[in-house]
């Protein structure tokens, strides 16, 4: 059997909760602690670890990261205390409960929102003190923080079939590497593989540059040569906005994205270096160019703008959260309306605003339509009535 995988959660200085995963606990532990490891934690330190559980997969620890992730911060101090009952019952508060990705160190304190949960708590354990111990866990625990009852959520919140790769060719900088992984997780995207990095992988650089998309970068791929890179790929996209000459069709992001919804088989985006972008050979591999309508005086995008071109394009028709709309309060009524027009009147007359009397028609009907062309609603009415009510008044009257 294989070692196992971690899923744990660190109380920080500032009393935010942080979630992750991890292969090697105590490593990752140190790494947290003495702020090698950036994001999240870095100037959240110190931190503490109060909850951790093994897995025999990553995608498991992952899967129960991202769940963890998502969960209320009571949901989160009841689950470090062991408390299932207080779990369940937020669960059902809350109703269904959907695994959506985020990344693994946001700038923002996790998961401080009200979520539910189809899944009562299986045998997790909450860790006492800062020091894990790795060596001392069963190795028996093979279902994420939940399992009996209910659909079983998506690992990563979307569909990993319609997921498209981001493959970046002899990428120069390692923190152009980490900007592009923050740009893919920002929409739901964590697959990246890298051809010939030219300083290597790991890099140090990326990790800060990621602002917190650890995932993306811990389980990115190295690759020789960009033919094995997409070996499993059945639709391959160079992104590019030079001519190579080769003759293929060339898309919009939109396009491409679209595509990639609706055909079968992996898909991939492919990116190359920082200084050059793609050479024919690599195009040459690809099934369609995409490329995007540019200054044709300056025609130079950074790796993750055109990284994030991509993804949000493809974000667009993946069911990834969307920020709360405020419905909007319905239009006031006609007569709201004429009793505002008319307090508008009954101070502008004395005042011989309506002169001379040949215009005064008119005038009328320019206000009128002046204060009809906002669609007001009817707080904003009350609200302008009380202002002319309030003008109206003489200053010893106040």
């Amino acid at each position: 059997m294989g070692l196992p995988f971690f899923t744990y959660i660190l109380r920080c200085a500032d009393q935010s909760y942080y979630t992750g995963h991890t292969d090697d606990l105590e490593r990752r532990m140190a790494q947290h602690l003495d702020g090698t490891l950036g994001g999240y934690t870095h100037d959240r330190r110190p931190v503490e670890l109060v909850w951790a559980d093994e897995f025999p997969t990553r995608d498991e620890a992952l899967r129960a990261e991202l769940q963890i992730k998502d969960w209320s911060r009571a949901k989160k101090e009841a689950l470090i205390r062991r408390d299932w009952a207080a779990v369940q019952r937020l669960a059902r508060r809350q109703g269904p409960f959907e695994t959506k990705v985020q990344p693994a160190a946001s700038p923002s304190p996790q998961g401080e929102r009200e979520w539910g949960t189809d899944f009562p708590p299986s045998t997790v354990r909450a860790e006492e003190g800062s020091k894990p111990k790795a060596e001392n866990r069963s190795r028996s625990t093979a279902t994420p923080v939940l399992a009996e009852e209910g659909p079983k959520p998506k690992a990563e919140g979307l569909s990993r079939s319609t997921k498209p790769l981001i493959v970046l060719v002899r990428p120069q900088l390692g923190e152009n590497i980490g900007k592009a992984a923050r740009a893919m997780l920002n929409f739901g995207l964590a697959e990246l593989r890298l051809v010939a990095p030219r300083d290597g992988w790991p890099n140090p650089s990326a990790g800060p540059a990621a602002a917190g998309a650890d995932i993306v970068l811990e389980r990115a791929e190295v690759f020789e040569t960009l033919a094995q890179a997409v070996h499993d790929c059945a639709h391959v996209y160079a992104t590019t906005v030079r001519k190579r000459g080769v003759t293929k069709p060339v898309l919009t992001p939109e396009q491409a994205a679209r595509e990639v919804h609706d055909q079968p088989g992996r898909s991939a985006f492919v990116f190359g270096p920082e200084r050059s972008g793609l050479e024919t050979e690599d195009v040459a591999l690809a099934r369609a160019i995409v490329t995007v309508p540019i200054n044709p005086e300056f025609g130079s995008l950074n790796l993750a703008q055109a990284v994030i071109l991509c993804a949000y394009e493809w974000s667009k028709q993946a069911d990834l959260a969307q920020p709360t709309v405020e419905d909007l309060l319905p239009p006031a009524q006609q007569e709201e309306l004429e009793g505002m027009i008319g307090q508008f009147e009954d101070l502008l007359e004395p005042r011989g605003y309506f002169r001379p009397p040949s215009r005064a028609a008119a005038t009328r009907r320019t206000l009128r339509n002046m204060l009809t062309k906002p669609g007001w609603n009817h707080l904003e009415v009350r609200t302008m009535r009380g202002v002319l009510s309030a003008l109206k008044r003489r200053p010893e009257d106040n």
